[in-house]
Order: structure tokens, then C-alpha cells, then sequence
């Protein structure tokens, strides 16, 4: 047994492992999908509840840059179904946030078994931080990003001649993509620390290289950022910066522990 020490380590011996065959896996994985969609129904039900109040929430925006530009503050629909299909959608999207941590609890379930116990143990911790941070990037989106970039976007338009006319189905369109992009980009850290779970990435790799990881950021927000102005190229760069460095403890904290635990083992073998 001493001879294996260094591949197997004595204190995952009694784990149980994740060894089930083709079919199981593929039973498992029906089965998680089931919750997952059973989750994403029962959301959307609760989402369209409250479509209508998160329709004038998010109008809100809009509708005070247009109040201040001095403009009509309206949001005008085109279709006979415009509002309903928008009514509909909102609700959808309501439903897959409120679905999010059942279903990121259902994928870790079914990539838990093929992990050793100390590893499943931050199963509770990667769906909240999940949640916790793409939530955060909506808000951020959400709070600071749109008034400004409204604002420009409404003050632009309005200097030119021609007149500003709002659609309702194309501003909701606009309002979720910035909306979503920001909240996936809060997810990096996530993104981080499954890469250095599995030794793909280190700290110290991930600061030798922040000067690259820097350049990439502005790059990317020079092509997301709708404006041409740089001082909204800086807000969306900002928050990036900081979530890559964000990352960079968190990689710090995943490589302690690892080399915590691999003692550990050492001293109790």
C-alpha cells in the first residue's frame, strides 16, 4: 500500500468513489435533466406572476433618460402581441434566475460522484457564489452601466435630426443582452477556480500573465461597449479587472488548500 501512496492517497481510500457504469451515468443524467426542466417550469410560472412589475422596473431606466434629454417618455409596441410575447419572455427569463441554483445544484450532483468527499464539500459554496455573483453582475449592469449609457445613447440621438422613438421589444432586447453579457462576465471567478481546481491554471501564471489578461479585457470591452466613448469602455473594463483579479485569490485559496490537504494525507500516511 505505501508503494501506491503517492497515486491513491490513504485518506480517499474509504471515499466512495464515483464508479457506475454507462447506463447509470445516462439514467443520472435523465434524471437530472427532468429536475432541471421541472425547476425551470415551475419558475417561469412564478416569473410570469410578476412579469408585469418587472416590465416597469426595467422600463425605469429608459424612461428617465428620455425625461432627461427632455423627450416623449414613453416606450411605444408595434405588433398587436407586442406586450404579450415581451410579458411572456420576462416571465421566462425570471424563471430561469429563480430556477439557476436547483438547476446548478442538479449539475453538480451529477459530476459530484466521479469527485473524492473533500471536494464535493463545495457544492454549497459554488452555487451561491454562482448565483451570488451573476446577480451581482445584473445589478451592477443594472444600476451603473445603463443610466450611464443610456443617457449618452438618448443625448447622441437627440442632437441629430432626427427624431428618438423608443420600441418597446427592441429596448427589453437591448436592456437583457448588456444585462446578461455583464452577468457572465461576473462569473470569471467561478471560471478561475474550476481551472485551478484541476491544475490548469496557478496564481502565479495567472499574475505573470495579468498584463495579457489586461490587454484581452479592454479588447473585449472595446467590442461589447455600444458607445464609442471611452469612459464607458472604462466601466465595462473596470469591474473585469477586478473579477480577474478576484480570481487570482481565489486560485490562491483553491492551491492552500490543496497543498493543506496533501499534508494532511502525508503526516496521517
Amino acid at each position: 500500500m505505501s508503494s501506491s501512496g503517492a497515486a491513491v492517497p490513504p485518506g480517499n481510500v474509504e471515499e466512495p468513489g464515483g464508479k457506475m457504469s454507462f447506463f447509470e451515468h445516462l439514467a443520472d443524467l435523465r434524471t437530472r435533466l427532468i429536475h432541471s426542466v421541472a425547476a425551470i417550469v415551475i419558475g417561469t410560472f412564478a416569473g410570469v406572476g410578476v412579469s408585469k412589475y418587472v416590465m416597469d422596473f426595467v422600463a425605469k431606466p429608459m424612461i428617465k433618460a428620455l425625461h432627461d434629454a427632455h423627450l416623449d417618455e414613453h416606450l411605444y409596441i408595434t405588433h398587436p402581441v407586442g406586450y404579450l410575447n415581451q410579458f411572456i419572455t420576462i416571465g421566462i427569463y425570471i424563471g430561469l434566475v429563480i430556477a439557476s441554483p436547483y438547476v446548478l445544484y442538479q449539475v453538480w450532483l451529477f459530476i459530484a460522484p466521479g469527485l473524492y468527499k473533500h471536494e464535493r464539500k463545495a457544492v454549497a459554496g459554488f452555487v451561491i457564489s454562482s448565483v451570488g455573483l451573476f446577480l451581482a453582475g445584473i445589478a451592477f449592469a443594472y444600476y451603473l452601466i445603463l443610466p450611464y449609457l443610456l443617457h449618452f445613447l438618448v443625448t447622441f440621438s437627440a442632437d441629430g435630426p432626427f427624431t428618438l422613438w423608443i420600441n418597446q421589444a427592441e429596448y427589453f432586447d437591448f436592456l437583457f443582452v448588456v444585462m446578461l453579457g455583464i452577468g457572465v462576465v461576473f462569473e470569471l471567478p467561478i471560471l478561475i477556480f474550476f481551472l485551478a481546481l484541476f491544475n490548469i491554471v496557478t496564481p502565479q501564471s495567472l499574475w505573470k500573465h495579468k498584463r495579457y489578461a489586461i490587454l484581452i479585457i479592454a479588447i473585449i470591452a472595446a467590442i461589447i461597449t455600444p458607445t464609442p466613448d471611452a469612459t464607458t469602455m472604462l466601466i465595462f473594463m473596470a469591474p473585469m479587472i477586478g473579477l480577474y483579479l478576484l480570481g487570482i485569490g481565489v486560485a490562491w485559496l483553491v492551491v492552500r488548500k490543496k497543498r493543506a490537504t496533501k499534508l494532511a494525507r502525508e503526516s496521517a500516511g
